[in-house]
């Protein structure tokens, strides 16, 4: 079998696999959606049950309420999975451009300055003022990069730093954060990209695994190191777009 044809076999194979993707998120998508409107009603009458006790206190009115409320944030939690399920499940469609890499960066960092005042946390900015052009979606990589910088927020309940940090690799850029938070063990590392997986108290486990979605739908990777009460790493290598020669243009 020539190369060719083995390329046009990869390529066919390659879009297949991209079909049923498409075809399976779309119906899981449906799906959510389905249950998302039955889930409104409940959470609505819920919420007029609460007004028709609300002016009886009574004992049993009162255990009728504490009752109502549970039904109520369950609904919630529910919902909250939900959005973050669509969202994790949805097939995007990026519009990749010519981007700044320490334009992006700045825009999150500014947008979580009062969290991280309010929490305690130092934030250092290492970013190389000679990074080149890579291709971006600016406001999904945005929504990937901030999921990440809240991550590292939560980690450091008592304060800390974060080191936000961009440099040049051989065949492209990175960007590494690293906060001083309660870090991971290896048994934890091996999952934390794994849907539904998470550690936190009422956490859907599916903010990671979107943002490594993301990542490598821009052709990147995303790694990530971490020690239990020594902080994590996380690191997100992007490749820079391919510049033709001008001895390219020779005939």
């Amino acid at each position: 079998m020539s190369a060719h044809n083995s390329h046009q076999d990869a390529e066919s194979v390659n879009q297949r696999l991209v079909d049923q993707y498409t075809e399976i998120a779309r119906l899981a998508g449906g799906l959510a959606h389905e249950i998302k409107n039955p889930l409104s009603t409940i959470r609505l009458n819920v919420e007029l049950l609460g007004e028709e006790f609300g002016d009886e206190n009574s004992p049993s009115a009162q255990r009728a309420l504490k009752k109502l409320a549970v039904v109520q944030q369950e609904c919630q939690r529910l919902q909250d999975l939900l959005d973050d399920f669509l969202n994790f499940a949805k097939v995007r469609h990026f519009k990749l451009c010519p981007t700044n890499l320490n334009d992006v960066i700045g825009r999150v960092l500014s947008f979580f300055a009062p969290k991280a005042k309010e929490s305690g946390i130092e934030v250092i900015e290492y970013l190389d003022g000679d990074l080149p052009t890579v291709m971006l979606d600016p406001e999904v990589f945005h929504g990937a990069l901030l999921n990440l910088v809240i991550n590292a927020q939560q980690a450091m309940s008592g304060g800390g730093q974060l080191v936000v940090r961009t440099f040049n690799t051989a065949d492209g850029v990175a960007l590494r954060l690293i906060d001083t938070g309660c870090g991971m063990d290896k048994k934890t590392l091996l999952h934390i990209f794994d849907a539904f997986f998470s550690t936190k108290s009422g956490g859907s486990g599916l903010g990671l695994p979107t943002v490594k979605k993301i990542i490598e739908t821009h052709n990147g990777a995303i790694l990530v190191q971490s020690e239990p009460g020594y902080g994590t790493q996380f690191t997100i290598k992007l490749p820079v777009p391919a510049r033709i020669s001008a001895e390219s243009n020779e005939p």
